[in-house]
């Protein structure tokens, strides 16, 4: 299994919702074990970096994130 490279304020797309019903979560710190915020309510949580990988669907860079989208 290949590490995924995460940095502070990437965000995550998950393949099973949060029970608030979003799928999207920022890190807010990295280590052997990740902390992840909700991008929907808000909750904080810690997971282990394995089991976080293997939940990850998309990785979406913070730069990616902050820029506006072009129509």
């Amino acid at each position: 299994m290949q590490i995924i490279r995460m940095k502070v304020g990437d965000v995550l797309e998950l393949k099973k919702p949060h029970p608030c019903g979003e799928k999207r979560f920022r890190v807010m710190r990295v280590g052997s074990e990740v902390r992840i915020l909700c991008c929907g309510c808000g909750r904080d949580m810690v997971l282990d970096r394995v089991k976080l990988e293997k939940a990850i669907r998309k990785l979406i860079s913070s730069e990616d994130a902050s820029a506006p989208k072009k129509d």
